[in-house]
């Protein structure tokens, strides 16, 4: 979970689980000493316990890497999916693209 979003606060432990990842590399990356990429992130879809994230890794201006994980809200007291919260909807929806 990212830093500050609803069930990160005052210590608790994200309830978030990754459910699948799907990575693409789309071309080489070339190593140069000192370099910072840019990782472009975006919000592709919020479902009802569920949320898709988009992760590009840009280098030279084309994107080399894409992935695409489905994080799934997760009750490990019952030992089973949630549903996301009002408020975790809301913050979520802030990265959507």
């Amino acid at each position: 979970m990212a830093a500050g979003s609803p069930g990160t606060a005052e210590g608790s432990e994200p309830d978030i689980i990754l459910a699948r990842l799907e990575v693409d590399y789309l071309r080489q990356l070339r190593y140069r000493l000192g370099e910072r990429l840019c990782v472009r992130s975006r919000v592709l879809r919020l479902g009802t316990k569920s949320l898709t994230v988009r992760q590009e890794l840009v280098q030279d201006g084309e994107v080399a890497i894409r992935a695409d994980a489905v994080l799934v809200l997760f009750d490990f007291a019952t030992d089973s999916s949630r549903p996301l919260s009002e408020a975790e909807r809301e913050y979520w929806s802030g990265f959507q693209a």
